[in-house]
């Protein structure tokens, strides 16, 4: 009777391990390694840091392009930022958005529209399509601007080129040169 009673709490114990939500350690898609994936930007770290990191390593400005990622900061509504790849230009003021994380939590999201907003033109003020109201999102997110995958800056170092026939001995030669 004890065993029977056992293997009946174990049946109920399994049964209700697949009731059991999935725990937060288990991640979410983030917005910023699918942006990185997504435009070949390689920057690390919260979205918030990467408009100071693409400093030096990769050109940056407030003209939307295919491609480039918009980089917003940091705010009460996004403490660690957000970023997005443009994956069309509509106009200077408009473009559509790729990235993940925005309107559902580690949801991707193709093509939804931004506006620039901002009084100057520059996209530093910009409401983004928010999917629970199928619309712009109510308000404003302040943004740095685009970080362009297209043109990374030069890295002033010198070049250094692997040679083959360096080797003098003819038979690693001939291996070497039949590798390629």
């Amino acid at each position: 009777m004890i065993v029977s009673f056992q293997r009946l709490i174990a049946a109920a114990m399994l049964a209700l391990s697949f009731l059991i939500v999935t725990p937060a350690t288990a991640g979410v898609l983030q917005c910023v390694p699918f942006a990185r994936q997504v435009s070949g930007i390689q920057l690390h770290g919260n979205a918030n840091t990467w408009w100071d990191q693409a400093e030096g390593r990769y050109d940056r400005g407030h003209e939307p392009r295919v491609g480039a990622v918009l980089s917003f900061a940091s705010s009460r509504a996004m403490p660690v930022g957000h970023v997005a790849m443009v994956s069309k230009v509509v106009s200077p003021r408009e473009v559509l958005l790729t990235h993940a994380n925005w309107s559902y939590r580690g949801g991707i999201e193709r093509n939804v529209r931004a506006v620039d907003v901002s009084a100057n033109n520059d996209w530093s003020d910009v409401r983004v399509w928010y999917g629970p109201i199928g619309n712009l999102g109510l308000r404003s997110n302040p943004a740095n601007g685009f970080i362009y995958a297209d043109q990374p800056k030069d890295i002033e170092q010198p070049v250094q080129v692997a040679m083959a026939d360096a080797v003098t001995d003819a038979s690693v030669t001939g291996a070497a040169r039949s590798a390629f």
